[in-house]
């Protein structure tokens, strides 16, 4: 009799937690933002840029890349609801990726991947992870690379709790910002949280803001007195060169770079050379066009750094994303595999700049 009546509790209890509670995510921190005065939470570029920046730009700020929330819950289960800003869909990049989230845990001393909240469009509610058990866990929940969140909610037990974060993590006090293209964006990441610069942010457990635009990072000066103003980033990383053509890059890279410098005079900054196209093994013309671009980006780094900048760095392109061809969905934009190799290259950059 004892052993039925403990059954009905644990059936009860199963049910109570069962049933789902949501809660706005605007109560929790959100990590990746250059500044909080932007016209809606969940977007990258502040309100004044509106009138002032190219349209493909601001519209790119839209995309929610990036960012992610932070938050403390007992519960056995995390659920989302989500809408989409476009709806959008690409025919080289998952779903997932382009709309979805991904939930991470932190686990001992690093941050664990839990799984991702698949979409079904552009309104979305997802059961993330259920049959967990009832301990206190911290959450980091990556949102969408590739399109706009309008709204979020975050559900959990009815019988649980969620709170804002108890751990410090990642810490906040001194960002790295990347400025950057579609690869920079996240293209093509399979998860929101697989982006090089998120993967970054785990292995340093430190705030890494994206700035990556598609198509578009193509040294709006603009952005560079956006990312001037965080004047405690610890690390400026320029990796623009896929999107520019040789007189841009020519023309446009030492006045980017001075107007950062300017009020940043002792923050580093690290140059990144154009990945090596896998395809450009074969392709002579898009060869010889990135050897070019790479060849330019290296003689103004060289410029300034003979001017007696102490404080910039260089990262080329040998090894950055490997040398077997496999690093990529379709020759340029990168599969988590790339990804991966692209971030350990830069983590081992800033180990070498820290040390210094």
């Amino acid at each position: 009799m004892k052993r039925f009546l403990s059954l009905i509790a644990l059936a009860l209890v199963w049910q109570i937690n069962a049933q789902v509670t949501y809660y706005n995510a605007n109560q929790f921190p959100l990590l990746g933002k250059t500044s909080d005065d932007t016209e809606t939470r969940y977007e990258r570029l502040p309100a004044y840029l509106k009138e002032v920046i190219r349209s493909p730009v601001w519209n790119l700020g839209k995309n929610s890349a990036g960012l992610a929330v932070r938050f403390n819950s007992n519960s056995t289960s995390i659920s989302a609801k989500w809408e989409v800003m476009g709806n959008k869909q690409m025919n080289h990049m998952t779903e997932t990726g382009i709309k979805g989230l991904d939930l991470y845990a932190w686990e001992g001393d690093h941050w664990r991947p839990v799984k991702a909240g698949l979409p079904t469009g552009k309104v979305n509610e997802r059961t993330i992870i259920s049959n967990m058990t009832p301990d206190e866990r911290e959450f980091m929940l990556y949102l969408p690379l590739y399109d706009g969140v309008t709204s979020l909610e975050i559900g959990i037990d009815s019988a649980a709790y969620i709170s804002p974060p108890v751990l410090p993590y990642p810490d906040t006090s001194q960002p790295i910002l990347v400025y950057g293209t579609s690869i920079t964006q996240g293209g093509c990441a399979t998860r929101a949280g697989m982006v090089y610069t998120s993967i970054l942010g785990r292995m340093l457990n430190r705030e890494v803001i994206n700035l990556g635009f598609s198509g578009n990072g193509q040294l709006d000066y603009e952005i560079a007195e956006l990312m001037a103003t965080r004047t405690d980033a610890s690390l400026f990383i320029l990796d623009f060169v896929p999107n520019v053509n040789p007189t841009q890059l020519t023309e446009k890279t030492r006045p980017f770079y001075d107007i950062i410098r300017k009020a940043n005079p002792t923050t580093p900054i690290l140059f990144m050379e154009n990945i090596t196209y896998p395809y450009a093994t074969f392709d002579q013309r898009t060869r010889e066009n990135v050897l070019k671009k790479n060849r330019l980006l290296k003689e103004t780094f060289e410029k300034i750094k003979g001017e007696g900048d102490p404080y910039v760095y260089y990262l080329p392109t040998d090894g950055l994303i490997g040398d077997d061809g496999e690093a990529t969905v379709d020759g340029v934009h990168l599969t988590d595999t790339g990804f991966e190799r692209m971030a350990q290259k830069v983590f081992e950059a800033i180990q070498t700049i820290e040390k210094r």
